[in-house]
């Protein structure tokens, strides 16, 4: 049996068809047909059930894979390892986010301590990171709400208010706090649904007997200033998202009275997974970032 025939196996039986796994590996279909015939010969037993090119993984097939991903994964882990011990200095983090608010002082913060570290960071949605996370993609995933799960270690990083931004010339400019029912007939600009905050908010202000009117939905947080300073709207914003914000004379942050520290924010990563002595470093640099947020019980 040989390591070749099972990394094409496990992309075989993820994809379930020759052609398309022949493209992914990009090697000929009758080539990865003979190194699959060869493997089920040194097992004695057909990991397929076939009918033409297409493929269907039978109970043979979905025990091995079972523990061919985690035999590939532990030796992907062990080649990690030795290359961090050999190689300190170098490599890369990666990173998964669900906003990048915070994620350039952490880098800029990381770049300081570790200035010949690559890192890789990708922004998804909290329900986009489980499968990859599952299978040792990342290296971390930063998210609100967190990551947890079967075989996921978590730190809970504290829990975040979310703030409602006004011009200073709004009515609400000369006020620090507001409640939600104050809201209800402002105009909004927000994120589309199902990113974290727009669900919460929303969730927030129908309990509260309304639904917000958003005249923008979009997915670039970056554009809703821009937004508001053109009187379009007001918009949410989680506080995190406010720290390398300055207030000026045009935008004011208001505390709004049912969304104190409302959003959980943690760290999740595979327990499997190694972690480099890059990686150990930029955890720490995350929880020392985030230390100052209230912690469960305390919001």
């Amino acid at each position: 049996m040989e390591l070749l025939q099972l990394e094409y196996f496990q992309v075989v039986a993820n994809l379930e068809h020759m052609t398309a796994a022949a493209h992914n590996l990009h090697v000929t279909q009758s080539s990865l047909s003979k190194t699959i015939q060869r493997l089920e010969e040194d097992l004695g037993v057909p990991l397929f059930d076939r009918s033409g090119r297409r493929l269907r993984l039978n109970k043979f097939g979905r025990a091995f894979l079972s523990r061919v991903n985690k035999a590939l994964f532990q030796l992907e882990q062990g080649r990690r390892e030795i290359n961090d011990l050999s190689c300190p200095e170098s490599g890369a983090v990666e990173l998964a986010v669900t906003t990048a608010s915070t994620l350039t002082q952490l880098l800029q913060n990381f770049r300081a301590k570790r200035p010949h570290i690559d890192f890789h960071v990708q922004m998804l949605k909290t329900e986009e990171m489980i499968e990859p996370l599952h299978r040792g993609d990342f290296d971390f995933c930063l998210s609100s709400p967190s990551v947890h799960g079967e075989g996921i270690e978590c730190i809970t990083l504290g829990f975040d208010s979310v703030l409602v931004a006004v011009p200073k010339g709004h009515r609400l400019g000369d006020r620090s706090s507001v409640s939600i029912s104050e809201l209800k007939d402002e105009l909004f600009v927000g994120l589309k649904r199902g990113y974290p905050t727009r669900d919460l908010t929303d969730r927030i202000c129908k309990s509260c007997g309304f639904t917000p009117k958003h005249v923008y939905e979009g997915d670039e947080p970056a554009r809703l200033r821009s937004l508001m300073d053109a009187e379009i709207g007001i918009f949410f914003i989680p506080e995190t998202s406010t720290w390398s914000i300055s207030q000026g004379e045009q935008i004011k942050f208001l505390r709004v009275e049912e969304l104190k520290s409302v959003r959980e924010i943690g760290l999740s990563w595979h327990r499997g997974r190694y972690l480099s002595h890059a990686a150990l470093d930029f955890r720490e640099i995350v929880l020392e970032y985030f230390k100052g947020l209230p912690k469960e019980g305390n919001h």
